[in-house]
């Protein structure tokens, strides 16, 4: 312990001049001084020293009366596990960050459109190739409504941003399809659309991931047995990156999706400048002939069109994420919504004549994608080394498109989790301001799913969509509501309902066109999935109100009313025992030493040391004690059988239980001790109406900070 002292005059001029000393004087009034002053007599009558003894530790920062900020000493370790483990966490996940460092944590227009549209821009490199895998089965003559249906998205595209341009104007705050569909349609709907965009991520992460992986084998066929581990090993870099925090995700991120536009963009300007003007090709060229498996019909023409309905999956993001962007929040992230459907759009449109222009078929097997082939065909002579950075370019903004779920997943949880849907972890933020719990979880659920679908974008995509535009359908519905209930507050609030009308309208026509077509590939897990997740959120929120209404013990609510009534378990009279029954004595006379002998011998010893402690102890103190004998050698039962009895008997008191608890330095030594008191409160945690206090016992040479 640190000392300061002063003589009582000086201390008194203090006093005078500064208010923080002068609350000195005032400490036991104010704890959070976390000072004690001690007065002794000088050698010379009159003469008053004062002793300051503060902490040795600074742990706290004194703002005002009763308000301490604890310091980053707080966060240092102080047993020998935590400092094997605090180091290598600083050294992957950074110093931790204060609570008021979040307002520098928010993302710019540039950072966000990185972070928040990577996985929209990212779904152009396996949207074409979807609907070419889809049409093939119709014969090489199908293929060239490829570019038609490629151009019925991009218009629905239009239609879903513009509505969402609304929605970030209407819910600043964020919250994105849940939060409009909960406070418009109602709960139920808001839950369901809560659920579809949670599977949406889990799926975002797992085929962004797969779809990277799939280009890099494309460039290097040796890596093909190796998707799942490569795809499992990414996940877990994209995890711990993102649990450095939002703005540091995406400084990482920033540069990789940034050279992807630009390469996407070269692809598409040199592809279209050499089919066009130096080699003069048809818009649609002839395919290799494939002999058709299936009729070309409507149901063929819709399932090509829900296929490439994936290159809109993300769009939600940004109304989702609001609260990350830099002031002011809803200029920034609407301007942001508005470059990433620009630039989703173009690049979509322009891979998709460039695949019908040079005439691409799809790869079932994903060895080669259609990127790539278009890349290997653009690239060539002089411009052959840009085949390889594009390819690694495609793998990183696939890979890092799953960086949109690790922004919005856990930032969606937090929201059910505030409102009891989800466990209380999920709401709360870790050391660099993210939500750890959410992120953690996002990235098993998506490793999960690359295991059991080995790594097959195809089959993944199947899972895609469904509940991408039930969220946006939802999502639309409630902006329609949200209008007509301002109908009187707004002029021109016929406007904002008719385009927001026009998405839900188109949006639902999705979903049923996807859920129709894709059922049996795999959208009927996500059809079966969403109400059992609801169900799940309903169950949780039970529980919690279940928790709050019953959520009571025996008791009073007045101190005065309080009868207390202690038990001290003890295995004889050792220094352990006797602090024990000191600290309960300190609160009642009425106490009870429970003992359970073994054998006879036994009992006796205890007797006999308990009869000459008694005559220490005060005659108007009620204190006693009970020997339990255990004929079967079991010593917690009978003792747990003995404080239920007591408990049924005495119903109007409070009844704790005093443990005296021995504290052993390392992990290992638990072997050496039996550790009853530890079993005995972990039995007790279960009896409602007992107070268990423990009375520690540490070996002196041995404890640390």
């Amino acid at each position: 312990m640190s000392e300061q002292e002063t003589t009582f005059r000086e201390h008194r001029h203090i006093e005078g001049n500064s208010r923080k000393d002068h609350s000195l004087t005032n400490q036991d009034e104010d704890p959070s001084l976390l000072v004690r002053r001690e007065i002794r007599q000088g050698s010379i009558p009159g003469n008053v020293r004062v002793r300051l003894v503060r902490p040795s530790h600074p742990s706290f920062r004194r703002i005002s009366t009763g308000l301490l900020e604890a310091t980053e000493e707080t966060e240092t370790p102080h047993n020998t596990l935590e400092r094997i483990i605090y180091p290598l966490k600083r050294l992957l996940l950074g110093a931790p960050l204060a609570t008021i460092q979040a307002e520098h944590e928010r993302l710019t227009k540039f950072k966000a459109l990185a972070v928040l549209s990577s996985d929209a821009i990212s779904s152009v490199a396996y949207a074409t190739e979807a609907i070419l895998v889809t049409l093939i089965v119709a014969g090489s003559s199908s293929m060239g409504l490829t570019l038609p249906i490629s151009l019925a998205i991009v218009g629905l595209l239009c239609i879903v941003t513009l509505s969402y341009r609304q929605t970030i104007s209407a819910y600043p705050q964020g919250g994105g399809s849940y939060i409009v569909a909960k406070d418009n349609v109602g709960t139920l709907p808001g839950l369901v659309a809560a659920a579809s965009l949670l599977i949406d991520y889990v799926l975002t992460v797992a085929v962004s991931v797969s779809a990277g992986v799939h280009n890099l084998t494309s460039l290097f066929g040796g890596l093909s047995p190796y998707v799942v581990p490569i795809a499992v090993a990414l996940v877990v870099l994209i995890t711990l990156v993102n649990l450095r925090g939002v703005r540091e995700s995406g400084a990482v991120f920033a540069l990789p999706t940034y050279i992807f536009i630009g390469s996407a963009l070269l692809l598409i300007g040199m592809g279209l400048s050499k089919a066009f003007v130096l080699q003069q090709q048809p818009v649609a060229s002839q395919f290799e002939p494939v002999v058709a498996s299936e009729p070309l019909t409507l149901f063929l023409i819709l399932k090509a069109f829900a296929a490439g309905c994936s290159a809109m999956t993300g769009i939600e993001a940004i109304s989702d994420g609001v609260p990350a962007f830099k002031k002011p929040e809803p200029r920034n992230a609407r301007i942001t919504l508005t470059w990433m459907a620009a630039i989703l759009a173009t690049l979509f449109l322009g891979i998709t004549l460039l695949a019908v222009s040079y005439h691409v078929e799809a790869d079932e097997t994903g060895s080669h994608t259609v990127i790539a082939q278009l890349a290997s065909q653009v690239f060539t002579g002089p411009f052959a080394f840009l085949f390889p950075v594009f390819q690694l370019a495609a793998l990183a903004i696939l890979t890092l498109a799953a960086n949109t779920a690790y922004a919005d997943f856990p930032r969606l949880a937090s929201f059910l989790a505030r409102d009891k849907f989800l466990p209380h972890q999920f709401s709360f933020r870790g050391d660099r301001l993210a939500f750890s719990a959410g992120i953690i979880v996002l990235a098993m659920l998506a490793s999960l799913l690359l295991i059991v679908f080995k790594g097959n974008t195809t089959h993944l995509i199947s899972l895609y969509a469904v509940g991408v535009f039930l969220s946006f359908t939802l999502s639309q519905s409630g902006m329609v509501l949200h209008w007509w209930r301002l109908r009187r507050e707004q002029k021109r609030w016929w406007r904002s309902l008719l385009l927001n009308g026009v998405g839900a309208a188109a949006t639902l026509l999705v979903v049923g066109v996807v859920a129709f077509t894709k059922f049996l590939e795999g959208a009927w897990i996500v059809v079966v999935l969403i109400p059992l997740l609801v169900l799940l959120f309903l169950s949780i929120r039970r529980h919690y109100q279940y928790v709050e209404r019953e959520r009571t013990t025996a008791l009073p609510i007045s101190p005065k009313a309080i009868r207390h009534r202690l038990i001290v378990p003890i295995a004889g009279l050792d220094r352990a025992s006797l602090q024990s029954l000191a600290y309960a004595r300190s609160i009642s006379p009425h106490i009870t030493a429970v003992h359970v002998a073994i054998d006879a011998e036994d009992a006796h010893t205890v007797r006999a040391a308990w009869q000459e402690w008694q005559q220490h102890v005060a005659e108007e103190e009620e204190t006693h004690l009970v020997v339990i004998e255990s004929p079967y050698r079991s010593l917690s039962r009978p003792l747990l059988a003995y404080i239920d009895t007591i408990r049924e008997l005495h119903p109007e008191d409070t009844l704790t239980v005093i443990l005296p608890e021995f504290v052993v330095a390392h992990w290992w030594e638990h072997l050496l001790h039996n550790q009853t008191a530890l079993r005995l409160k972990a039995a007790l945690f279960f009896r409602p109406g007992i107070v268990v206090t423990s009375i520690p016992q540490h070996l002196s040479s041995r404890i640390s900070r």
